[in-house]
This record gives C-alpha cells, structure tokens and sequence, in this order.
C-alpha cells in the first residue's frame, strides 16, 4: 500500500509555507529557548555560589566550589537531560506526541522555580536542594528534543522539513544569548545598587549579601518562557502522521490537519487501516535492523561524538574570555562584578561565535543538505581544534586574536555543522512509529559524550597543565574526525516525505541506497519507489 496517496500525507508534504509552520517553529523553539537558557544560565552564577557558601579565609582567595561540588552543579541536568530524552521519547511513540509535550514544560517551571529555592541555610542544603531541581529540571528539558523534532518533522512539508527543524533548534542559541544577556542585565542592576570593593581590597565585604538573591532570580527566570510557551502548546492538534499511521484514526487526522491547512480533507480509512497492517514491526525486530540499523547507528555514533567536543568547550574558554579582554582576576572584582563580566562574556562569545552557525544551518540546509553540512561541519572543527591543541601555548600567550579567531570557528562550523544535523536527521530518517524514540537514543547518546566531555576530559585537565590540555584538545579533534567517517553512515534526506525515506509509502526507503553522494539526487515513479539518477 502506498501511502503517498494518502490525502492526508499528501497535502502536508506539499503545503506552502504558511502561518501555522511559523506557530509550531515558535512554539516548539520556545522549548529550546527555555532548554538553553536553563542549562546554561547556571554557568554565569557558579563562581557566585562558590564565593557565598565556600569562602575560606585561610586561604587568601575568592570562595571556589571544590571540583567535585562544581561539576556536580553544572553537570546533574546533563544526567537528567539523557534519562528524559529516553522516557519522554518512548512515551512520544507509544502515548502520543501531544499528550506528554505538556508534561515536560511544567516539569521545567516547576524545577526552575525550585532551583532558586533552598531547604536550609548550610552549603550542604543549598548545593543538594539545586542538584536536586536542576536533575528534574534537565529531564523535562530531556523530553523535549524527540517531541520537538519529531513534531516539527511531522507538521512540515518536504521542501522546508530540514531548515524548520534546524529553526527549532537555532533557538537554543537565542537561549544561550539571553542567558547571558538576563544574568548579565540583573548583575548590572544589582552591582550599582550593592557597589562594593574588589576582594583583594575587602576579602569579606567583597561579597554582597544581597548577592544571594542574584543567582536565585537567574535561575527561576527560566519558568517564565516556558510557563508563556504552555497554553499554545496544548492548543497544538496531535500531529497528522500519529493520527493517521499510528492510532488509525483517518477521520480525526483528516479532521485536525484540514483545519490547520484550511482545506477540505478525505479521511480514507481504508486505505489507514492497511497502512497500519503493514507497518507493525517494532524497533527490536529483525526487520527494523534490516531497514534502519545502520542510520540509527549513524545519528547516535555521530552525535556521541560531537557532544564529548562541544561540552568540552570549557578547556580553553577560560582563556578565551581574558584574551578578549572580558574578564578580570577574581581578585580584582567583587561578587557581583564577576557575575556580570562572566555574563557579559558568555553573551558576546554566544552572539559572535555560536548564534551565527546555527542560523547558516537554517538558510542553506535545503540548499547544501544535511550529509554535506555534517561532512564539512565535522572536518573544519577536526583542523581548527587540532591547529589549537598543536599550537596552545604559543596562541595562548601570544597572539590571543588567532586564538579567539579559532576557538570562534570551531563553533561555527560545530553550530554550521553536526550540532544542528545531529537533531535533524533523526527527526526524519526512522518510520512513524517508532520516531521518537529513535531521536531519544540519538540525543541520549549524545548527553552520554557530553557526559565524557563535561566530566572525564575536563577532570584531566582541572589542574590547568598546559601539556595536558594539549593533549585533550588533540583527542577531541580526533573524535571530531571520527564523527566525519560516521557521518557515512547516514544518507541524504533532502527533498523525500518522511514515508519515501522511512520506507512506509511501500518502497524500499533510503537504506535501498548503498551511501550518500554530494551529487545523488532522487526522483519518485509513480508505484512510490525511489530511483537514484
């Protein structure tokens, strides 16, 4: 049964961009906005908390978090984050997109909210209370790249499915921007408000008190886009494709996708309910590994890969910042003054080196495809990390521009590259059925590199040994070069309605073609098979 002549299938796949994409690209990316923001405000504020609940006047320094305390803070949501993404994306399948896509924005503002609360006073309390939210608070955010993508994937037409996933996902680095840009408004406010001296001038008085309301607001501003985000959410009709494919109801999807296409629609049940028939095996059948083993190998080998590079960004940012001329000293500034020249930091490298890849990735992906982009994306990165680690110290201490400008064109080409493909094509590669939950092993395996990234390679160079970040920052451009030869191991996807990739229209789907070419371009014969010319 060819389900490219499902009227339904049909008319999403050739509907003209319309205002209803746009709603679903702003309702979905506000998930990724809230995502980004919650993860990464926590950075502006963590110097802070070391200086209020860990000062040591014995020691002549700024209070610090001890490492394993540090990495806790900063790193329980990525724990999180992967358990959500593989419970939230099973549920996806089998309950429905839109019944859980709820759940995980009120599990963000409920954490967020929490984050900034505190069952006591001692660090003990404050520090396990912040874990604690922040855990769940990542597992919401886990939730929310398979429902997001594959609800996007599902609603979008063929000729613009690539750039309005990449759309949804472009708004994590807007959530980045505005991480920095609240943290860095709200320190402002508070510093003129609370001026104080440097801590080599006043070690105690140094550190305002009122500083302890500053991290709080940053934190549970992150409720507010996703407490906005939740009422359009729920007004969003279950998708088209899990209505039809999956619950079999044709008169309800034909209903629901008429009224957002404002045209009339056949349900034809018929034609569903034989779908339906031919379409039941599961993610752990033999015929599933016959038909997509090796994509799902593909988008989760690859997308490891990266994040164990990109999460480890923190090796030489510390640099980056002082290099810029951002930072200061600890013992230069006061409390808050750090909170707003980290902010201020974090918001200029954001808007300069990470916002513009993600956006390049939304103009030309339909243009270039996916399988390029990653290509390429994973190759640059390789060489400018590479150059970084062969040439650290020299750069380092003299010619900080060179070292800006790479550091700066590594995450371009990650954002203008894997970062942005990674999310895509697992949004698209795999059937109906079980969509959601191919994305959440991608994405999971993915938080599982950047567990490896945030933890064990920047562990190994907590003691800032220059040999050993050279050493690391060499390793991570090999596993760049190694996503580069994964990357073969995912096709083309540009142009094909996700029936014509998966295989569901009745064809053999893309894992009929051997392997990808730059030059491959695809054409459909009227039984729905696929031809490469």
């Amino acid at each position: 049964m060819a389900t490219n002549n499902l009227a339904v299938l049909h008319a999403l796949d050739t509907a003209r961009t319309q205002w209803y994409h746009m709603k679903a690209i702003v309702i979905a990316g506000m998930g990724f906005f809230t995502d980004a923001y919650d993860l990464f405000c926590i950075t502006t504020v963590s110097k802070l908390l070391g200086r209020l609940y860990y000062y040591d006047p014995a020691t002549g320094s700024p209070g610090k978090l001890p490492h394993s305390v540090n990495n806790l803070v900063t790193g329980v949501a990525l724990f999180g984050t992967l358990s959500g993404q593989l419970l939230f994306g099973w549920l996806g399948d089998k309950l429905g997109r839109k019944k859980v896509y709820g759940i995980t924005l009120i599990l963000m503002v409920v954490c967020a909210i929490g984050s900034g609360l505190s069952f006591g006073s001692t660090p003990g309390s404050v520090i396990g209370t912040l874990c604690f939210f922040r855990f769940w608070l990542g597992f919401g955010i886990g939730g929310d790249y398979p429902l997001s993508a594959t609800i996007m994937s599902e609603y979008a037409n063929k000729k613009t499915r690539g750039a309005f996933i990449a759309a949804v996902f472009a708004m994590q680095g807007v959530g980045i921007i505005f991480a920095g840009l609240v943290s860095m408004v709200l320190s402002d406010i508070f510093r003129k408000k609370y001026p104080a001296k440097s801590f080599q001038e006043e070690p105690i008085f140094s550190t305002q008190p009122q500083a302890d309301y500053l991290w709080r607001i940053v934190l549970m501003f992150g409720a507010l886009p996703a407490l906005l985000t939740y009422y359009w959410r729920m007004k969003m009709p279950e998708t088209g494709r899990y209505t039809a494919l999956i619950e079999g109801n044709a008169k309800q999807a034909a209903a629901d996708m008429g009224r957002v296409l404002k045209i009339e629609l056949e349900a034809e049940t018929d034609k569903i309910s034989q779908f339906k028939t031919a379409n039941q095996y599961s993610i752990l059948s033999e015929e599933f590994y016959t038909r997509h083993g090796r994509h799902l190998i593909g988008t989760m080998t690859t997308w490891f890969l990266l994040d164990i590079a990109f999460y480890s960004q923190n090796l030489t940012q510390k640099d980056i910042y002082p290099a810029m001329g951002l930072t200061k000293k600890d013992y230069q500034v006061n409390a808050i003054e750090e909170v707003f020249e980290t902010s201020r930091a974090m918001f200029v490298v954001a808007l300069l080196g990470t916002f513009p890849g993600y956006w390049f990735t939304v103009l030309f992906i339909e243009k270039i495809g996916r399988f390029i982009i990653q290509l390429v994306g994973f190759l640059m990165m390789s060489i400018f990390m590479l150059i970084l680690g062969v040439k650290y110290d020299y750069l380092r201490y003299h010619n900080s521009l060179l070292f800006v400008i790479l550091y700066g064109l590594t995450f371009f080409f990650a954002n203008f590259g894997p970062n942005s493909t990674t999310f895509v094509l697992p949004a698209e590669l795999f059937p109906t059925r079980v969509r959601s939950t191919c994305h959440a092993l991608s994405a999971a395996s993915g938080k599982a590199g950047a567990v490896i990234g945030a933890f064990v390679v920047q562990t190994y160079t907590l003691d800032g040994d220059v040999h050993k970040i050279k050493i690391a920052i060499m390793i991570l451009a090999f596993t760049n070069l190694l996503g580069f030869c994964f990357t073969f191991l995912v096709p083309e996807t540009k142009g094909l309605s996700l029936e014509e990739i998966s295989g569901e229209d009745g064809g053999g789907g893309l894992s009929e073609t051997p392997m990808p070419s730059a030059r491959r371009s695809v054409t459909m014969q009227g039984s729905g098979r696929l031809e490469a010319i």
